[in-house]
């Protein structure tokens, strides 16, 4: 593929056939490698020490067990610039990983990584014993995230070690996708989409919000997805829009009421996520303007994704078009777009206000999530609407990955 995520790149199917080559595993464990180790020397790194559940996925292709409210302390990788990662994983996963992950060379059974005396073990056992295997007791390590428990225990216990950080090379990584990445992308947006119109069917007066996401992940896991993009799914229906309540309540949707719709989906690690806002019934003169708004807005923003523009004025775009609506006010106080890969939600981000915030040159072969939300008071029914798109930067300017259909009841 010459043009990363150019025209010709689709869906062609999540499963492996004898009749025509889909994604080589073999080359995008290898793509990544290679973008990683490139990180690693720019970044003056000579190895990365990870826990965010992204990276490791990326740099080892684990996928194990998550639980909810555990992050970066359930499993580990440790990446050289030279030779295959070394995986610090949960002892429920690790005779499987062991036995089905022969890219692997190395692996070590951590704990959960809380309790102080666990935490220690894991310090000043686990982790020295991996890196002197590696030869890396004095070398210059980056890492991507963990407790202060952890990191006092780690700078303690490998006094030599150089300890940097290591996040923002892993972001460097993986901003931009490989071939392979992005046509897992495509299969997670196919299902993405198809969880979309799932829920969108069910969308009836005296339908509970909670009954149109659990519709939506039931087909999400039918078709072999691993997760929704949001672990609360996001089903909003009516007044609840205005301001937006970012849940599926038990709420019972009604007739004149904008529902919106943001599940999502991963499929092999990587994320689609698709957002629509569709009407029960009769939409009002009000809710068609919003959404009119929202969509010129997200248009605009889109046509502004070309290689050499930046973040900054892909959001410069979408606020100027829902300015003109008289709506730029309105505009949710959130980030407009954001980066999307292995991670949900990752740099670049697109719109963020806050005083820091990255102004981005974008490439070929980045891929973004544009959301631009819009909500106005007081409307009957609600009168909120988020619209949100799977955007793939080209040679030749931006592609829509995702292909659900808008609200033509809205957009009339």
């Amino acid at each position: 593929m010459t043009d990363p995520g150019g025209a010709d790149a689709w869906a062609r199917g999540p499963g492996h056939v004898d009749y025509e080559a889909r994604v080589d595993m073999a080359r995008l464990r290898a793509g990544r490698w290679e973008r990683a180790r490139q990180a690693l020397v720019a970044s003056g790194l000579d190895a990365v020490l990870v826990w965010k559940e992204e990276n490791v996925r990326y740099l080892t292709s684990l996928r194990p067990q998550i639980i909810a409210g555990k992050t970066g302390v359930l499993n580990g990788a440790l990446f050289p610039r030279e030779g295959p990662p070394v995986l610090f994983v949960s002892g429920g996963d690790r005779d499987r990983a062991e036995a089905t992950m022969p890219w692997i060379r190395e692996f070590h059974t951590i704990p959960i990584l809380e309790e102080p005396g666990l935490v220690r073990h894991a310090a000043s056992e686990i982790v020295p014993t991996a890196l002197a295997r590696c030869g890396l007791e004095g070398a210059a390590i980056g890492l991507d995230f963990g407790s202060k428990l952890f990191m006092d225990a780690l700078a303690e216990c490998c006094p030599r070690v150089r300890w940097q950080d290591g996040d923002v090379a892993m972001q460097a990584a993986r901003r931009i996708k490989t071939p392979e990445e992005l046509a897992l992308i495509e299969e997670a947006t196919a299902i993405a989409e198809a969880v979309t119109a799932a829920a969108v069917a069910h969308v009836r007066a005296g339908v509970r919000e909670c009954e149109v996401a659990g519709e939506a992940l039931r087909v999400l896991y039918r078709l072999g997805a691993e997760s929704p993009h949001v672990t609360t799914p996001f089903v909003a229906s009516g007044e609840r829009m205005g301001p937006p309540t970012r849940l599926a309540t038990d709420k019972l949707i009604r007739e004149g009421d904008v529902v919106f719709i943001d599940i999502g989906a991963m499929w092999n690690g990587y994320f689609g996520d698709v957002g629509r806002t569709v009407v029960c019934g009769a939409p009002s003169a009000d809710q068609r303007r919003v959404y009119r708004a929202v969509w010129e807005s997200l248009q605009a923003g889109i046509a502004a994704m070309r290689p050499g523009a930046t973040n900054v004025e892909v959001a410069a775009a979408i606020r100027s078009r829902a300015a003109a609506h008289g709506l730029g006010e309105r505009l949710l106080s959130l980030f407009i777009g954001h980066g999307i890969g292995c991670g949900s939600n990752e740099p670049p981000y697109i719109g963020e206000a806050f005083p820091g915030a990255a102004s981005v040159v974008l490439e070929p072969g980045m891929v973004f999530a544009l959301e631009p939300l819009i909500w106005v008071p007081g409307i009957r029914g609600g009168g909120g609407v988020r619209l949100e798109d799977m955007v793939v930067v080209t040679g030749s300017g931006a592609r829509r990955i995702s292909r659900s259909p808008y609200c033509e009841g809205l957009l009339q």
